[in-house]
């Protein structure tokens, strides 16, 4: 079997601004205990998730988390095999700056990050986002009877 050659072309730190906020995907940057925070007593979906999850996902995945100063007040994650295919999670803008098209400008960032792009296939899910991910030209399964899932018994 042929060894793969090379180091992945992943960049890393890169930032953008807008006024007084900043979207970076350096991640020492990251407030993990914010971002658990968040997604254990703010979402819908991942209520249930420990400490441990919470980090596996992170590492495993594109960060990019959303700051006023030094406060983290955004985040979200890509999962991707930065050839064909990325898998969209944890977006979530903090309730005290949502309205100033944060989200907006987050989803972006990341549909524009130079890593992503040329992807077979981009997925998510949302309960309750769906007018703001059709902007990005997410649109329901065009195919659903090619999918199939295994979730656990609690899954959103």
């Amino acid at each position: 079997m042929p060894e793969l050659q090379g180091a992945f072309s992943v960049r890393i730190n890169m930032e953008w601004q807008n006024g007084e906020f900043t979207i970076s995907n350096e991640r020492s940057r990251l407030q993990i205990d914010a971002i658990h925070k968040f997604l254990t007593e703010e979402s819908y979906w991942a209520k249930e998730r420990t400490r441990e999850q919470t980090e596996t996902a992170i590492k495993n995945s594109l960060p990019f988390g959303v700051y006023k100063g030094e406060n983290l007040i955004g985040f979200a994650r890509v999962v991707t095999d930065y050839a064909t295919f990325a898998y969209l999670g944890d977006v979530f803008i903090t309730e005290e700056f949502r309205g100033r098209g944060l989200s907006k400008w987050l989803m972006e960032t990341i549909m524009n990050h130079p890593d992503l792009q040329g992807l077979r296939r981009w997925i998510l899910a949302t309960r309750d986002a769906h007018a703001l991910y059709e902007k990005y030209e997410f649109s329901a399964l065009r195919f659903p009877e090619r999918w199939m899932e295994k979730t656990a018994p609690n899954a959103y």
